[in-house]
């Protein structure tokens, strides 16, 4: 990224994306001040004058502290060619001749910008500094790669600067001959791939030859003391760093390394007492000499001490919030083994989006968050299909439900699904109003007027308690688009919808998961009829009274509790109150970015690791369950699969990856298996009731007499097993009931007997 002043008197440095820039060269201003400077004496004090009314373009160093002096200048990498004595010859005519010569030398890849000069006559070419002068100090790499550039281009620099606070005055888009945006204006690597000689250069030797690769630096630390050993208040310096680089767009690249380093260590002295040892200690290399990392350093702290910065404070409150509610949830008796709490391994590498969703959340509370947010953000991502491990292609059809007592917290889920859903509440909110507008043109209509025609908006966000009428017309209008709803209480959705309703709903819930196909037909015009596939995503939020209420035991076995990713808030019973962190601006502002990327995936995405992964983990519960007899497991074990898949498949996309990553694998079983285990734990217990009362019956019925008159006159449960392929918990019920009905009577702890008077 290039820096620029106002003006050519101004001393305050401003970063300049490529947005600025354009409002720069497109400035009226700037057109009409270069129209003046050419008819103007070059050298003239008017000229001088005309020139410094320009904004001036910084293409050779950023600045830390946003002033223009050489001890806070960090190179970008870049200089420029000067050319002013052209002999009245047209610029553009020049640069036609140069480019000839530049391409046949195979020296292109290093330009990235070409325009006549402010006063009309002269030509400026700036340029990547090539890898062989990256030995050389900053002022000696500008001023060797110069000379070499002009010696391979016959022309001679004007300029003859060494200096990077040097600047260039801007021009009119028209004066533009070539703009590389990519390369002028990442933040990225700057730099060619391979290092640049050119074509007939005989006196650059192999040994100075240098190969730059296109990959993050890897960030290691400058001294043989580990970062972590060293803390501020308790809290590794190591995970301050980290947390910095995060809110700060990443560990640094190759082209923008000085710059954020710089600015770490300015952010970091005032919690390391202005220390250089200490800073030498703890802070990244990132590729860099410790020499260069020194002089970083030394910069750094020569600036006057500010105190602790905003974003410092801020970080250092973040992160001791964590520290304390991980204490708290040691206190209340957490297990390594617990589930329920987000892995740190896998939390640091979060993609964008779903990362700023945890900021403020307390450790315990942060899977409820990540389930409430997994259905609203595949609905964003519902022009993309997968291809799951049995070959079919899925779409991302997603139900979560989180439970928790009264004054759990559930609130913190509403929060986050808030601001994820604001786009598509904008948008709705105009197509809204367009059905208004239509709904009052309709009222207000004379008696013998046609009806104005049905704009058939396009409406996303609905509300739990939508009519079945209502949902078919919206899916109906839904361009084959994903809708979503966010019910803050699942006991109001019971009490709102009848018997029927209700019954119409599971339904609907069931289809939406995989796009199945619904509809109605009524002979009427009041009533919406079709049949539509459904592609409807909600989050809702609920006690446990009010699940035990929607899935009794005469609806369990209907499919619907396989289909939904169940998220249980921590238990609030005499706990402190919990402690929430702030999120920024700018960690919202990268939940709309994640938004966006998702709204752009489209088409197939291909996930073989991710695919693999799964199916090994569904064959192991498979296994599992089998040696347990266990048939819940078994149901459930399918689409929790399911489920743990497409959620890996959204932090595929959020990571913009063109594979998926270990920790996107990781994610994936994660939420396999905390499906599954919550699942179990909501759902088991009435699923297997069920199982048992069809057994029930069937032994009324005779159908199990055989498996009792079978049995020896005394059994274990190791004799019903290797009879009845039942699942192994529900047999210890099975024989529990007997002896509870006088069939049979306990011998040991191990063993049972028959009873005579039983008759079958």
């Amino acid at each position: 990224m290039i820096s620029y002043c106002k003006n050519g008197r101004s001393a305050q440095v401003l970063t300049c994306p490529l947005e600025k820039f354009n409002e720069i060269v497109d400035s009226p201003r700037v057109a009409q001040t270069c129209r003046l400077l050419a008819s103007v004496d070059h050298d003239s004090d008017e000229a001088k004058r005309l020139k410094q009314q320009l904004p001036l373009l910084m293409f050779m160093a950023n600045y830390s502290d946003g002033h223009r002096h050489a001890e806070s200048a960090v190179p970008t990498g870049m200089a420029y060619l000067d050319l002013d004595a052209l002999g009245g010859e047209d610029p553009r005519k020049v640069w036609e001749r140069l480019r000839t010569l530049i391409v046949s030398k195979e020296l292109d890849e290093l330009i990235v910008l070409v325009h006549v000069s402010c006063s009309g006559k002269g030509l400026r070419i700036v340029y990547i500094i090539p890898r062989q002068f990256a030995h050389l100090s900053p002022t000696e790499q500008i001023d060797q790669s110069k000379q070499w550039l002009a010696g391979q281009l016959g022309v001679e620099d004007d300029s003859k600067t060494k200096d990077l606070a040097r600047g260039s005055f801007a021009v009119p888009r028209d004066y533009i001959i070539y703009l590389d945006e990519k390369e002028l204006f990442t933040d990225e690597l700057r730099r060619p791939k391979v290092e640049v000689v050119a074509k007939g250069e005989e006196d650059v030797q192999k040994d100075e030859v240098f190969t730059i690769e296109h990959s993050p630096l890897t960030v290691e630390h400058s001294s043989d003391v580990p970062a972590n050993g060293q803390s501020f208040k308790g809290i590794p310096y190591s995970s301050i760093i980290s947390e910095w680089f995060r809110r700060n767009g990443g560990e640094p690249q190759t082209g923008e390394r000085n710059v954020k380093l710089h600015k770490l260590a300015v952010n970091l002295r005032a919690i390391c007492d202005n220390r250089k040892d200490l800073l030498l200690a703890i802070m990244p290399k990132c590729g860099l000499s410790e020499t260069e990392l020194k002089s970083i350093i030394d910069s750094a702290c020569k600036e006057n001490p500010k105190g602790i910065s905003k974003m410092m404070k801020s970080i250092i409150d973040d992160l001791t919030l964590t520290i304390e509610q991980a204490d708290e949830d040691w206190d209340d008796g957490e297990t390594e083994g617990d589930n329920t709490t987000l892995p740190v391994g896998l939390k640091r590498n979060l993609p964008i989006g779903l990362r700023e969703s945890l900021i403020g959340v307390p450790t315990n509370m942060q899977m409820p968050v990540l389930c409430s947010v997994m259905p609203i953000a595949a609905t964003y991502a519902d022009q993309a299909y997968v291809r799951y491990c049995d070959g079919m292609e899925q779409r991302l059809g997603l139900m979560s439900i989180i439970l928790g007592d009264q004054a759990s917290g559930k609130s913190v889920c509403k929060n986050v699904v808030d601001i994820w859903k604001r786009q598509l509440d904008e948008d709705d909110a105009i197509a809204r109003k367009r059905e208004e507008e239509w709904k009052e043109r309709k009222k207000s209509r004379k008696a013998n007027e046609k009806a104005p025609e049905d704009p058939k908006v396009l409406i996303r966000v609905l509300p739990v308690t939508v009519s079945c009428s209502t949902l078919l017309k919206r899916i109906k209008n839904s361009c084959d688009h994903t809708l979503y709803s966010f019910g803050e209480e699942l006991d109001t959705l019971r009490k709102t919808n009848g018997a029927g309703s209700w019954s119409s709903k599971y339904d609907i819930y069931r289809l939406s998961f995989d796009r199945g196909e619904w509809g109605q037909d009524f002979n009427s015009d009041q009533a919406e009829s079709g049949v539509v596939k459904v592609a409807y995503n909600w989050t809702m939020l609920g006690t446990y009274g009010a699940m035990r209420k929607c899935f009794k035991a005469d609806n369990i076995e209907n499919g619907l509790s396989s289909r939904i990713l169940v998220a249980e808030m921590p238990d609030s019973s005499f706990a402190k109150m919990p402690k929430y962190g702030k999120r920024s601006l700018e960690d919202e502002a990268k939940i709309q970015e994640a938004v966006n990327v998702l709204r752009r995936s489209n088409g197939l995405i291909d996930t073989p690791r991710l695919r693999k992964a799964i199916e090994q983990w569904v064959e192991k519960m498979r296994v599992e369950a089998a040696k347990d007899i266990d048939r819940v497991k078994d149901t459930y074990r399918k689409r929790a699969a399911v489920i743990g898949f497409r959620c890996g498949v959204i932090f595929h996309l959020l990571t913009g990856k063109a594979k998926e990553t270990q920790p996107c694998i990781d994610f994936a079983l994660m939420m396999a298996e905390y499906c599954l285990a919550q699942q179990i734990k909501t759902f088991g217990e009435a699923l297997s009731n069920q199982y048992l009362e069809a057994k029930d019956l069937n032994i009324r019925n005779g159908a199990n007499s055989s498996v009792y008159d079978q049995l020896p006159p005394v059994f274990s449960v190791d004799d019903l097993r290797s009879l009845k392929n039942g699942m192994c918990k529900n047999l210890r019920m099975i024989i529990s009931r007997w002896v509870r009905d006088g069939w049979i009577k306990k011998i040991n702890q191990k063993q049972w007997e028959k009873c005579n008077i039983v008759t079958l």
